[in-house]
Parts: structure tokens; sequence; C-alpha cells
């Protein structure tokens, strides 16, 4: 913030005339990099479509009111099915997600030159692919059904309870384990009495956290075979019943509602 004089008093300035400068060469570039690909978009866009959507959007509205209220009946199972696969899924996940975490904590890991960064790979190569592309290998690897799915959304759930928890550990208040040290525990003792009962409410929220998360993808691994209601849904838009499709939808919307209350109440009460 530069003061310039001017005919004897100080003027104020936010930035120089330099910084002005690349402020807006900046601003340009990024006009320009927004334009470029707009361009792009518009070549690949059948707009007569997109101008057409609400005309099909109110057709597709038309055909999927009122709901097939009595189909509910055949999603009981699904919907039990979509609960087991993220619960088990969550499950599995926290399993292996505690020791990559320890592994991975500066504090914790037996090394930082080759033990640390092979636990961080672990943590960014499950954390980068999205769990319907599991899915999809999965399938292609152990045949379809719900197994596939539990082994999908535990294989995308370590990265994320990993990295958290790892943070976690890491934020620590090293006293209490410095005094545990101090009375001649052993490793596994000071991990045990020293930073587990620090990490624990943060392990809990992080499990409620994902399972939460979990609810919701596995709503739609169905969509690629991987059981759960996602398959019904998968089914009726094959067939287009929309009405189907409305009570599919609906019936998801009010399992992610719950779940998400069971989160908050759940987490409410670890806090």
């Amino acid at each position: 913030m530069p003061v310039l004089e001017k005919e004897g008093t100080q003027v104020w300035r936010r930035r120089t005339a330099s910084e002005t400068l690349i402020r807006w060469f900046g601003w340009l570039i990024g006009v320009a990099v927004f334009m470029l690909c707009w361009q792009r978009i518009s070549e690949a866009t059948t707009w007569f479509f997109v101008w057409d959507a609400p005309r099909i959007a109110s057709d597709i509205w038309n055909r999927a009111t009122p709901p097939r209220w009595e189909y509910i009946t055949q999603l009981g199972r699904p919907i039990w099915d979509t609960l087991n696969i993220a619960t088990l899924g969550t499950l599995i996940a926290l399993c292996l997600a505690v020791p990559v975490a320890f592994l991975a904590a500066r504090n914790t890991t037996p090394s930082a030159l080759f033990v640390r960064p092979f636990a961080l790979l672990i943590i960014v190569a499950t954390r980068s692919i999205n769990s319907l592309i599991w899915a999809l290998l999965l399938i292609a690897i152990i045949g379809p059904g719900v197994f596939a799915g539990v082994i999908a959304i535990a294989i995308r759930s370590i990265g994320f309870c990993a990295k958290l928890l790892y943070e976690a550990i890491e934020e620590i208040d090293h006293g209490q384990v410095e005094a545990i040290t101090a009375t001649g525990a052993s490793r596994w003792q000071v991990m045990a009495y020293g930073i587990v009962p620090q990490i624990l409410p943060a392990f809990a929220g992080i499990a409620v956290f994902r399972w939460d998360i979990n609810i919701r993808e596995s709503t739609v691994l169905g969509l690629v075979g991987a059981g759960g209601v996602g398959l019904q849904l998968s089914a009726s838009l094959n067939v287009l019943a929309w009405p189907q499709v409305s009570l599919i939808l609906i019936v998801i919307l009010v399992a992610v509602v719950i779940s998400e209350w069971v989160s908050a109440k759940v987490r409410g009460a670890i806090i």
C-alpha cells in the first residue's frame, strides 16, 4: 500500500502501477481462457436439445407423476442392501484406514523416508478414484452384486478416513505422550494410553461422517450392477417406467435425510 506525494500532499494508493498492471493482465488471461473453453463447449453442444430441455423435462414430469406407490413393496430388500453396502464398506475401510493413518502420521510412522510415502500413496490412490469406477473394476473382476459394492465403498473410504485420522494424530498433545514415555512405557503402551485416547473423538466423528457419505454413494452403485436400490433405479430407467423412477427417487431422498439426521445426532453426542 504505497503512499505517493502529489503537490506536497500524500496520496494513498492500494497498489503500485506494476501491481495494477499484473492484476489486469491476470484478469485478461482468465477471460481469454474462459472464452476459449466456452467456444469448445459450444462447438460440442447440440443447442437444439438444450432449448428443448424444458419441454422434455415437463413431459417426463407428467409421466412420472403420480409415483407408483404400490411398487414400494419391492424396494424393501434393495434399500436393506444399500444400507448393508454403506455400513459394511465403512467398517472395512475403518479397519484398514487406522494402520495406514498411523503409518502416515509423522509422529507415529516407523520410517518417514520409506514407510510414510507408501502410506500416503495408498491414501492418495484410494481417494483419487470414484466409487463408481471402483465398482466397475470390481464387477469385471468378481462379478456383479452387493459384494462388489461393499468392496468399492471400502476402497474409496480408506483414503478419506486415513487422511483425516492421520491429521488428527499429528495434532495431538505431545505433552501427554512425553509424560507416558517418561514412565518407561513401551512404544505400544505409549500409543495405547497416550495417543489413542486423544484421537477417539475424532475417529468416531470421521466414522459417522463417512458412513453418511457412503449412504449417498451406495444408492447409485446399482446403476453399474453393484447391487442396492440403484439396481432397481437402473432397471426402471431402462424400461422408461417413470412412475417407478419417481418413487425410487423419493425413497432414496428419504433414506439420505434419515442418514443425515442420524449422523448429526451421533456427531452431536460425540462432540
